[in-house]
């Protein structure tokens, strides 16, 4: 394929196309590049293997029948999704759930997002040929995923929030459990550290792939990836909910914003949620875990099979839908890649009339390109291990 180069030389280039059968994109994503040798002089990323119709789907049942979909957004994080999607129901409904709801749900989504950075800088390692550290991680993401088969029934796909609370209180030793998996990851973190932070060859891999604060913010970028390039932008301090404001964390952000910076602030990140669920526990006291509000809640099961008025309120909740009055919000969250915003319209009826999504890793892919072009074929693996793009959320 021979092209004229702005200065007029002529290049004859290859065009290469990756992915989506290539380990480094999961089967899930593509892009196509034309490379003159080893340096890629463009690419044009392609999305939409994944696609679910999350969307179309949502508007298909009731408003709480969406939280199993919102699990198959980013699945390595599912409970931050279904708390995204809960939060933004309960501000069109303008309620408040109890207090130890909120600790648990802090608790319950700082765990998810710390073993999705896990998931993130382990797979990162692996396309750059360390598999240590993957293991480093995963025994502790393992252990994680049993306490959630213990909390929600699922270990990954968990659906675990309702509106107005949560499908089901903690269980006895939960607390204990909780902190033995945060000194397992705090271990974890440390092996990581000790094997990366002075290996040469992990420190030259990743110095590719920069962007500024600037560029990342015209392309939309939010989370880590924003953080990565110094702009501090976290939802949990600057558009605070559920008391992220009282609780004592910092917000970390990085220098050069390139594939270093990016993995090393989930991994400080991590760190950070540890701090924030710890002060978590210690916050937990008795209480309701769900609102007392019959037109919202699905009544107890136990209730159901002996009570009337609550087989009655079953059967319209879970039949009929709750009923959000008319109107349109946008409500987002501080999910692990980011923002993530749900657009939810109603028309007062049982069922969502409108739902869009914005995923924080779709801004990410879209400026793809613009990181690569100019760098070689190999460090383009490391870049898009670097912005996690988790095809879930990205084609929805």
């Amino acid at each position: 394929m021979k092209v004229l180069s702005k200065n007029g030389e002529i290049l004859n280039l290859m065009a290469l196309n990756f992915g989506p059968s290539h380990n480094a994109t999961h089967g899930c994503l593509r892009y196509l590049t034309a490379l003159d040798g080893e340096t890629i002089v463009a690419s044009v990323g392609e999305i939409g293997y994944l696609h679910r119709g999350f969307e179309k789907m949502a508007e298909q049942g009731t408003w709480q029948t969406v939280l199993p979909y919102t699990d198959r957004l980013n699945y390595c994080s599912a409970i931050l999704n279904n708390i995204g999607y809960a939060k933004a129901a309960e501000k069109m409904l303008g309620v408040e759930i109890p207090e130890r709801a909120k600790v648990i749900r802090v608790i319950v989504g700082e765990l998810s997002r710390i073993f999705d950075h896990f998931v993130c800088v382990a797979a990162a390692c692996v396309d750059l040929g360390a598999l240590s550290n993957f293991w480093y991680f995963f025994d502790s993401r393992e252990e994680c995923l049993v306490l959630w088969e213990k909390l929600t029934g699922a270990r990954l796909t968990n659906s675990y929030t309702r509106i107005g609370g949560l499908y089901r209180d903690t269980y006895e030793g939960f607390e204990d459990d909780v902190k033995k998996l945060l000194k397992m990851a705090e271990e974890s973190l440390s092996d990581v550290h000790k094997t990366l932070d002075g290996n040469r060859i992990f420190l030259d891999r990743t110095k590719v792939g920069a962007i500024s604060a600037d560029r990342a913010l015209a392309w939309g970028w939010t989370g880590p990836c924003l953080r990565a390039t110094g702009a501090a932008f976290d939802l949990r301090k600057d558009e605070p909910y559920y008391d992220y404001e009282t609780y004592d964390w910092e917000v970390v952000t990085g220098t050069k914003g390139d594939v270093y910076d990016r993995l090393m602030v989930r991994l400080a990140e991590s760190e950070e949620s540890i701090k924030i669920v710890r002060q978590a526990l210690a916050r937990l006291r008795p209480g309701a875990v769900n609102i007392d509000n019959p037109k919202i809640r699905v009544p107890e099961r136990a209730s159901v099979y002996q009570d009337m008025e609550s087989l009655i309120g079953n059967f319209k909740t879970v039949s009929e839908g709750i009923r959000i009055p008319a109107g349109e919000i946008y409500d987002s969250s501080e999910a692990a890649n980011g923002e993530l915003g749900f657009s939810l319209i109603s028309d007062g009826t049982g069922k969502p009339w409108r739902v869009k999504v914005r995923p924080p890793c779709f801004t990410q892919f879209a400026a793809f390109h613009e990181l690569v072009e100019g760098g070689m074929i190999a460090d383009s693996i490391a870049v898009l291990s670097s912005i996690n793009i988790i095809a879930g959320e990205l084609d929805r």
